[in-house]
């Protein structure tokens, strides 16, 4: 970003194209500048997650536009950018899209322009090709025709006279393309069918492209305007007219994942739950993250410290899950110390996931309970000497007795160490149970008991039952299952594989089966 030393120094404005929707259509040059930014301004229409990318410290600013309820002006927001880069900070302008294909960025550079604040233009994936091409619609194709027309669907009202030149349109054999056109679909239909375009014309209209809430209706000049308010879709959406729309039922790939739009709450911590967003919106799911724990180091961490300052009097360690490992390490390279201090000791770990992620330490676990009943740690350590060793098993704050219990029966010198907590997440509240009242959810995934509980607490003296009739439940494994028992929810599905895997595998198998 900009050398901001030195005095009166004016920061730069990246004018960036957020894509269409998919945040993994994002370039990387937008992202590097994202990370960066002091400043992040962003659309309606540009992906929230994106945020995701930004500085701990940086300042994001909204200036949503949508169906004439505007944040900010246009105006406003030309003299936002210019105020904050006279205040000497690096501005993300993240705009749905790309900057310069209808989105205004032009607008912006002329007043970043006229008051000397330097800026560069980061082009971004438009939707007028990505969601044709996420509907199975490619918009050239040399069967059909080989050019196509990008027109706004809305034109400035206060212009005297039309651009629109509706006999060059109607006759021409290119795909048109109408961006923010929605509300005048009838008027576009009735101008092209005026000046001579076929009513028998393939059209589609598509609303949220490239996302899991993509919704695409398709029909012709003729049957277009009813069928899309039959099927209430309003904006964002986009109008492709055309012979290459009737490619759609052969090519749509899409909207024909085995997830596609089952709307999946995430009760996992926001920390960790990014693999199963990935693996179940690669299935086409609209994963909605609404974590009801976070995952915070103890108030107090001396007693951890003290351990790992002993740890040479151990034979053994322990670990639970990827939070202890994480925890753990964090604590031990936070002292001063590295992995050299731990090579006397043997470990273990409680399920494939915890195993993976002590290897990332450089680490291979000596022994592998798959789950954290007794016959399975058992059955484990049958084959190494635990008897008179002494084990430590840093883990959460509440946690079950099982394992420890079933080591000291086995004749180990046990020591348990706080290494993390789970606290109560609050922060979605208001919008979990306004989901769940307006049947908005199809499916919660839950990943451990905390996650049930913080659930359960966060919807009050509601009634449950009723909020979660329409509700598919998924419990990752048999321990979560009995927490969900004892607030009186029978999951619907459990992961045969107590993992992240197994639970996405087993909403697979479900739904398939439906």
């Amino acid at each position: 970003m900009t050398d901001k030393t030195g005095p009166n120094k004016i920061g730069k404005v990246y004018l960036i194209g957020a894509g269409p929707g998919d945040p993994g259509l994002l370039t990387i040059k937008a992202k590097e500048c994202i990370e960066t930014a002091d400043v992040v301004v962003y659309d309606y229409l540009a992906s929230s997650f994106l945020l995701n990318y930004a500085k701990k410290d940086a300042q994001i600013i909204y200036v949503g536009k949508k169906g004439g309820d505007h944040t900010l002006s246009q105006d406003k927001i030309n003299l936002l950018l210019v105020d904050k880069a006279k205040l000497g900070l690096d501005i993300a302008r993240l705009k749905g899209g790309d900057p310069f294909v209808f989105g205004r960025g032009g607008e912006e550079a002329q007043m970043l322009l006229s008051h000397a604040v330097p800026y560069e233009v980061i082009p971004g994936v438009t939707s007028a090709i990505a969601a044709p091409a996420y509907a199975g619609i490619p918009i050239t194709h040399r069967d059909h025709t080989s050019f196509v027309s990008f027109i706004t669907g809305h034109e400035d009202p206060t212009k005297k006279d039309t651009s629109m030149q509706w006999d060059v349109y109607a006759k021409s054999n290119a795909t048109l393309v109408f961006l923010m056109g929605v509300k005048n679909l009838e008027n576009i239909v009735k101008n092209l069918v005026k000046y001579g375009k076929l009513s028998n014309t393939p059209v589609a209209l598509i609303r949220w492209g490239t996302t899991a809430r993509q919704q695409t209706v398709t029909g012709t000049l003729d049957t277009i305007v009813e069928r899309v308010k039959k099927a209430n879709l309003t904006s964002p959406a986009i109008i492709i007219i055309g012979h290459v729309v009737s490619l759609r039922d052969e090519l749509a790939w899409f909207d024909r994942r085995p997830l596609f739009g089952k709307r999946i709450v995430i009760t996992r911590a926001r920390a960790q739950a990014s693999s199963l967003v990935s693996m179940l919106s690669r299935l086409g799911a609209h994963c909605i993250e609404i974590p009801t724990i976070q995952i915070v180091l103890p108030k107090d961490i001396n007693p951890l410290k003290e351990f790992i300052k002993n740890i040479k009097s151990y034979d053994w360690l322990i670990f639970t899950s990827v939070n202890g490992v994480k925890f753990f390490f964090n604590t031990l390279f936070d002292m001063g110390k590295d992995v050299r201090a731990l090579g006397h000791l043997k470990f273990a770990c409680i399920g494939p996931v915890t195993k993976k992620r002590l290897k990332d330490f450089g680490i291979i676990s000596d022994i592998l309970p798959e789950t954290y009943k007794a016959e399975s740690v058992i059955d484990a350590f049958s084959t190494v000497e635990i008897k008179d060793k002494k084990v430590l098993l840093p883990r959460a704050k509440k946690a079950r007795t099982i394992l420890p219990e079933a080591l000291t029966k086995m004749g180990a010198h046990l020591d348990e160490v706080i290494a993390y907590e789970t606290l109560l997440n609050i922060e979605e509240k208001k919008e979990l149970i306004s989901l769940l009242e307006n049947n908005e959810i199809d499916a919660i995934t839950f990943t451990s008991s905390s996650t049930v509980s913080n659930f359960m607490s966060q919807l009050e003296l509601k009634d449950t039952k009723k909020l979660l009739k329409n509700v598919v439940t998924a419990s990752i494994g048999p321990i979560t299952s009995d927490t969900a028992r004892s607030f009186d929810i029978e999951p619907d599905i459990e992961a045969r594989e107590y993992t992240i895997q197994g639970l996405v595998d087993s909403l697979l198998t479900y739904y398939e089966s439906k």
